[in-house]
């Protein structure tokens, strides 16, 4: 019962956005993402915590107009994630474009599977969402929601044009599974991670605990890891989903070496993405709260 009770007020603010006109149903969930900046103190203080140790070169001022940025952002993605249903093939173009998609074909095309190395950045989940209306279909490494009826509406959703989800516990078994049969994965690389499953490489200068799974199944299989992120381009007034190419493996021979080398590869192109458009990462998120040994907390 009070899992249905906390879930009423989600799908009822899903089903209010959803009939709204776009511009509308925007407004409202930004405003909505606003109010809940406003409240929740607790991610206000990690974000701007966040912001100090990336950007000390910024004033406060700068930093707080960032997170604000944030909370836009995440609201314009909660718009448009109860609209999803809506997209079609036909009207799909006036929400997000392919950018960069012969960077994917060509990838895909090699056989050996592709790895979408990306983020919680802009518009992910429309992106995701996107590129399987359109044709390509891929799996996605999720964890499940705590409550069982949002994760239900959430996971229907993401799978309603042929996208496979898998649990973040099978990710090994899954990601090779997926490259042996040539398949696209997508990958979120930008959340805190504790060892053995993640290896600390530079973020913003800092050492950040990251997963480096993606990593070692590339260099088992050959898999190419593209980088692929959901831009939301004001000029377009639209999302870009933008692929670049493949990220070229380090490859020396010495297992534990290359995939450190190579997930630090990979952690810098987020990084660059992150810098020229920091109002769309989820800085809210304590990327580094997993400290190497006999370092102090940062929280």
């Amino acid at each position: 019962m009070r899992d249905r009770l906390e879930y009423a007020p989600v799908w009822l603010i899903a089903q209010i956005l959803r009939v709204l006109p776009r511009p509308l149903a925007r407004a409202v969930a930004i405003s909505l993402a606003h109010l809940i900046r406003l409240l929740h103190r607790r991610l206000h203080r990690v974000g701007m915590r966040n912001l100090g140790l990336a950007f000390p070169e910024k004033t406060e001022a700068e930093r707080k107009r960032i997170l604000r940025g944030v909370y836009t952002s995440l609201g314009r993605l909660l718009a448009e994630f109860s609209k999803l249903p809506s997209y079609t093939k036909q009207n799909v173009a006036n929400v997000a474009i392919h950018d960069g998609l012969e960077n994917y074909l060509a990838a895909s095309a090699r056989g050996k599977g592709v790895l979408f190395m990306t983020a919680h950045f802009g518009g992910w989940e429309v992106g995701s969402f996107v590129h399987s209306l359109l044709g390509y279909p891929h799996n996605l490494i999720v964890r499940d929601l705590d409550n069982p009826y949002l994760d239900s509406m959430v996971r229907n959703l993401r799978t309603m044009h042929g996208n496979k989800t898998f649990d973040k516990d099978e990710f090994a078994r899954g990601l090779l599974a997926a490259m042996r049969r040539g398949e696209t994965v997508g990958v979120l690389m930008d959340t805190n991670m504790t060892p053995p499953q993640g290896v600390f490489v530079d973020f913003f200068g800092i050492p950040a605990c990251t997963p480096s799974g993606v990593a070692r199944v590339a260099m088992h299989t050959g898999a190419a890891v593209l980088p692929a992120f959901t831009i939301w381009d004001k000029k377009l007034g639209k999302y870009r989903i933008r692929f670049e190419p493949a990220v070229p493996a380090i490859c020396t021979g010495d297992a534990d070496a290359d995939a450190l080398a190579n997930t630090a590869a990979y952690t810098k192109v987020i990084e660059r993405f992150v810098r020229e458009y920091p109002d769309q990462w989820l800085w809210v998120h304590r990327r580094w709260k997993t400290r190497p040994e006999g370092e102090p907390p940062l929280y």
